[in-house]
């Protein structure tokens, strides 16, 4: 067979033309071993912490050990698709999440993708999922209000906008009640609200999705989404994803409120990671940078300067404690970073006594600063008041004869306590809560029947809305409980009184 000495000339012509100088150069390792959402890699010598890597199969994985003869990484998706012997392909660039208003409304898992079946989000800004929070002279005090719309907490733990307030209490106090009620009451004052699921049932968060729907508060939140059938290594990063989104509004100088549902078991995954990756265990088996795993996350919570646009990001973390033991490890761990905690008690869940607070335990360091004047004046010794009736009350319980003075003290606790109860999904507006709170702690309700507090503050209610409203918009003007506005609440009280029928 003979060949053609111009075609074979032509040919190498052709090849030297198309040959591209520059080299496909990457690094790629082995997989050693794979198991229970980690793997083992040999060969990716210059990988950086918290680099991406890619499996064959396309999942995504994170260099989280760097050791002398391996790389520890975490697979973010189905393991099971890993094999001993495959090639792992390092990325070069950090795990990031696409941020913007593509995502709002969307339910999402913690890399981003879409839960919902309403096809891809349309996004086309990514932002890291780690980064450095904000140091102190980018930020600026907390001093604008973050209204719950809940009475107990809005009067006396009053939350911030750029505030880190911890929910904790026993499973099954409402903890998660407090969170979705307060980013119900976020419609219309322009907050994006993210809700992060960690190790939720996937029954207990479409409940949540489907109430936050129903009262119209999807369409400005997002839902992320890693619940306990994900593997530990999404379940550990997905509060990380739903910071990162929220941070993209803050330094665009808008408001942003992440809730944490719950940080508890982020511990836990983080735990189990650990102990995989043979780090060595702390107390209660935690690795000894689970404070870390927290402070740097719940860091990045902050009210930016005016100069950085004055955007900020709120943050509510939630705990779930064992038997009350606030003391425990992790709950100490959050108390400590965080600026001030509501704490719900079983004991007044079970009364009846919803939200369930504990007004002795439950503290914000934010205090008066993040209230409305009128809030301010009306529920000043609110707090102190209903501590002080709780021991009353147990004092009373001995049997002994109490003085007028003491006795009336007990009545109007009592209604107090009656005033504070609240169902879920029924917000207030912080007017409407200072008119009520005034009413108690005024005097104007002791002589209500203790079962009809709930029935007259109703009425009282549309009352102000329908006849009255001239009080309530001098009330929002002023935002103060000037002595004009006083004397108005009062008259209209009192005109009230007399044609109310229970």
């Amino acid at each position: 067979m003979k060949f053609n000495s111009d075609e074979i000339a032509s040919v190498i012509q052709k090849e030297i033309e198309s040959f591209e100088s520059q080299m496909d150069v990457r690094e790629v390792g082995t997989v050693l071993e794979v198991s229970d959402g980690i793997a083992r890699v040999y060969g990716l010598s210059g990988v950086m912490a918290g680099e991406m890597v890619q499996f064959p199969s396309g999942v995504i994985g994170l260099a989280f050990n760097l050791e002398e003869n391996s790389v520890g990484i975490i697979i973010l998706g189905d393991y099971l698709t890993i094999s001993e012997g495959d090639e792992v392909k390092a990325l070069g660039k950090l795990l990031s999440v696409p941020v913007g208003p593509g995502v709002i409304g969307r339910v999402l898992d913690p890399l981003g993708r879409p839960l919902d079946g309403r096809g891809p989000v349309e996004s086309t800004e990514q932002r890291p999922v780690e980064v450095i929070a904000t140091g102190v002279s980018e930020r600026q005090p907390v001093s604008e209000p973050m209204q719950t719309g809940i009475k107990a907490v809005d009067a006396m733990t009053p939350i911030g906008r750029g505030q880190r307030e911890l929910i904790i209490g026993d499973r099954k106090t409402g903890k998660t009640a407090v969170a979705i009620d307060t980013i119900i009451n976020q419609k219309g004052t322009g907050v994006k609200c993210f809700y992060v699921a960690v190790g939720q049932k996937d029954s207990s968060v479409a409940l949540v999705v489907e109430a936050l729907r129903k009262h119209g508060a999807m369409d400005y939140t997002t839902v992320i989404v890693s619940g306990a059938s994900s593997p530990a290594p999404l379940q550990y990063i997905a509060p990380y994803s739903g910071t990162a989104m929220a941070e993209y509004f803050m330094f665009n100088g808008e408001h942003a409120l992440v809730v944490y549902d719950d940080l508890s078991k982020q511990a836990t995954a983080y735990r189990q990671l650990s102990l995989l990756m043979r780090r060595p265990p702390g107390r209660e088996a935690y690795p000894g940078d689970v404070f870390y795993c927290h402070s740097r996350l719940l860091e990045r919570s902050a009210k930016l300067s005016d100069a950085l646009g004055g955007g900020s990001l709120t943050s509510l973390p939630i705990i779930e404690t064992q038997e009350g033991e606030v003391s425990a490890y992790i709950p100490t761990n959050v108390i400590s970073i965080t600026d001030g905690q509501i704490y719900l008690q079983p004991d007044l869940f079970f009364k009846g006594i919803r939200p369930a607070m504990n007004v002795g335990i439950s503290v914000s360091r934010v205090g008066g600063a993040a209230q409305i004047k009128a809030m301010k004046k009306v529920a000043g010794g609110l707090r102190l008041d209903l501590a002080s009736f709780r021991e009353l009350e147990a004092f009373a319980q001995l049997g002994t004869d109490l003085d007028p003075v003491t006795q009336g003290r007990l009545d109007r606790g009592y209604r107090m306590v009656e005033l504070l109860k609240q169902t879920q999904y029924k917000p207030m507006s912080v007017y409407e809560q200072v008119v009520s709170i005034y009413a108690a702690t005024r005097g104007h309700m002791d002589d209500v029947p203790v079962d009809n507090i709930s029935d007259f503050e109703t009425k009282l209610l549309d009352f102000m809305r329908d006849r009255r409203s001239d009080v309530m918009n001098k009330l929002r003007e002023t935002n103060d409980l000037t002595s004009e506005v006083e004397e108005g609440i009062k008259s209209a009280i009192a005109e009230f009184k007399k044609g109310y029928k229970a």
